[in-house]
Parts: structure tokens; C-alpha cells; sequence
């Protein structure tokens, strides 16, 4: 899925990206707005996770979806 994509089906896609990082919080996910800088800094700060294995894991799930 591309970006454009991404953002474009961000309304359905969050509940997805929710249910995978149920850490973070609706707000959080909500104002990501499927922007992947934003993305990948969530995952970071959340889950403690380094910046390439955020994009790596970013990556695989919205191949995933």
C-alpha cells in the first residue's frame, strides 16, 4: 500500500493499526493520520523500538492489510 493510499483509507485502517498497537491510545492514532514519520515516532516512543525496526514492522503490517 502506497502513501497516498495509506492516508486516504486512514479512517479504516486505524481500527486495524489500533488492534495491533492497542498501547497507543485512540487520540494518538487519530491524529497520526496515517502520516508514517508519525507513525514510525509513535512506535518509538510506545513501544521502545528502534527507528528501523519501527519502519520494518510499519512496513510489514500495512503489507499485511
Amino acid at each position: 500500500m502506497n502513501r497516498d493510499q495509506i492516508e486516504g483509507n486512514w479512517a479504516t485502517l486505524k481500527g486495524k493499526f489500533h488492534e495491533a498497537y492497542g498501547e497507543l491510545t485512540d487520540d494518538e492514532v487519530e491524529e497520526a493520520k496515517g502520516e508514517r514519520e508519525q507513525l514510525i515516532g509513535l512506535l518509538q516512543t510506545k513501544y521502545g523500538k528502534a527507528r528501523e525496526d519501527a519502519e520494518r514492522e510499519l512496513d510489514k503490517f500495512f503489507a499485511s492489510v
